[in-house]
């Protein structure tokens, strides 16, 4: 009777439990804890702003870097509190253009811009921008393009056979509000954006014209002035979150053209041991520091081929969370080469951020060419065009380090390589022609 009394005592707490948490809209496949409402609500907030989206591999906030080919390369876009560097090429022709276009994604956007330059007005800059490109102009480029490059659909079937498996770039945008713009080299962007627009000006002859004792802190006088100039713009205008009454939340994009050349005031492009070979990197070290703490991002463009001191430029990469590198033909070998005939050079991704780790990722793609059209500035791969395939706006996404891929995904990447050594063995009579017809059936 004890034990009868006990299990029904049992039950009718067994039911009262249950009862309260039907009440309490708590099931038994709901961990406990204290609700998640202020971090939701947080995230949701950096997810409304205007220009940007949350990556789908760490849910760290991204923006465009104007040009969506290579926000892809990157894992997305820019992540923001990060130091996107530009490797000029050799004449500094085209490495302008991404500098551009980072700065018109802000203005489009809707987002603060910081130009800071010792060679030109941060003014004139502004007025040079690209304009944006509506959905029904890119259409119209990407039709001209497929038209110039229109092939038979039996011969296209034969010399792209291996790369159908293999998901494509996207070729455009579906509508103008969407994360990335695509813009037209061949117009300015209208003045009524710039007008509207909040941007900060940093022209160095004006702001070093009145002397200035930086002894101390061992930095030449420009780079002193330009991290004075970004941490004062950063704590009034609130991107470090000091200014809690500022509802309205927006990200600052930065851009520093040419730094390290003579124009800075810095000697390491000149002599290879230089005074001030330590200045370049504590610059970028504290710069780096600003950006963790505050919602911006900055893009830099180096003439790192006139940095005769190979070490400086192992820092400056070190202290940089992404590196991309532009090789332009002109005036090198590969400007004769038939195999780059269609390009202007090459683009190297060598270095993608991998945040709160002490080592970075790699990008496994070696194959990156550029093209200059008549508006557009495209990336493509080169292993395409070598196979026969033909050039029509689009481009093939292989995996890069850090992405996050299923079986399914890595299976189709594989396919056509394992493809293209029996093609190549049976073509150098390495294998018999009935194994090579057997296996590419099995493949």
């Amino acid at each position: 009777m004890a034990a009868a009394g006990t299990c029904g005592t049992g039950t009718r707490s067994t039911g009262s439990m249950v009862a309260a948490a039907s009440t309490n809209n708590v099931t038994s496949f709901q961990r406990r804890g204290p609700r998640a409402s202020g971090a939701d609500s947080g995230c949701s907030r950096l997810v409304s702003i205007a220009g940007t989206r949350p990556s789908v591999r760490n849910g760290q906030l991204l923006v465009s870097t104007g040009l969506p080919a290579l926000d892809q390369l990157l894992g997305g876009g820019l992540a923001v509190g990060t130091v996107l560097l530009i490797e000029e090429d050799k004449y500094n022709i085209y490495s302008p253009l991404l500098f551009k276009y980072f700065l018109a994604e802000g203005i489009v956007s809707g987002h603060a811009v910081l130009v800071a330059s010792a060679k030109e007005d941060p003014a004139d800059i502004l007025q040079k921008l690209p304009a944006p490109l509506i959905d029904d102009s890119y259409k119209k480029e990407c039709d001209e393009d497929v038209c110039s490059h229109k092939m038979e659909p039996d011969i296209k079937m034969k010399i792209a056979w291996r790369y159908q498996l293999l998901p494509k770039m996207e070729a455009g945008p579906v509508s103008s509000s969407r994360f990335g713009h695509y813009y037209d080299i061949s117009k300015r962007i209208p003045q009524e954006l710039i007008e509207t627009s909040k941007w900060h000006g940093f022209f160095l002859p004006e702001k070093i014209s009145s002397a200035f004792n930086v002894e101390s802190c061992s930095l030449t006088p420009g780079y002193m002035k330009l991290l004075q100039f970004i941490q004062n713009i950063i704590y009034k205008e609130g991107f470090d979150g000091s200014n809690p009454q500022k509802k309205q939340k927006n990200i600052l994009r930065i851009g520093i053209q040419n730094l390290g050349s003579p124009l800075w005031g810095d000697d390491i492009c000149c002599t290879e041991n230089c005074d001030t070979s330590h200045s370049l990197t504590k610059f970028l070290y504290i710069l780096r520091g600003l950006l963790r703490t505050s919602l911006s991002a900055c893009i830099i463009t180096m003439p790192t081929h006139l940095i005769q001191n190979k070490a400086v430029i192992a820092r400056v990469t070190n202290l940089s969370d992404t590196v991309v590198g532009l090789e332009s033909f002109i005036g090198s070998e590969k400007e004769t080469n038939p195999l780059y005939k269609d390009y202007h050079g090459l683009i190297h991704i060598r270095q993608i951020p991998r945040l709160n780790n002490l080592i970075y990722d790699i990008s496994d793609v070696k194959d990156l060419a550029f093209k200059l059209k008549k508006k557009l500035f495209t990336i493509e791969s080169t292993s395409s065009r070598a196979h026969g395939r033909s050039s029509c706006g689009t481009m093939l996404r292989y995996p890069t380090a850090g992405h996050v891929e299923s079986s399914q995904t890595r299976d189709q990447t594989l396919i056509p390589c394992i493809s293209r050594q029996i093609r190549y063995r049976w073509t150098t009579r390495e294998i018999p022609e009935y194994i090579f017809n057997y296996i590419s059936g099995q493949v």
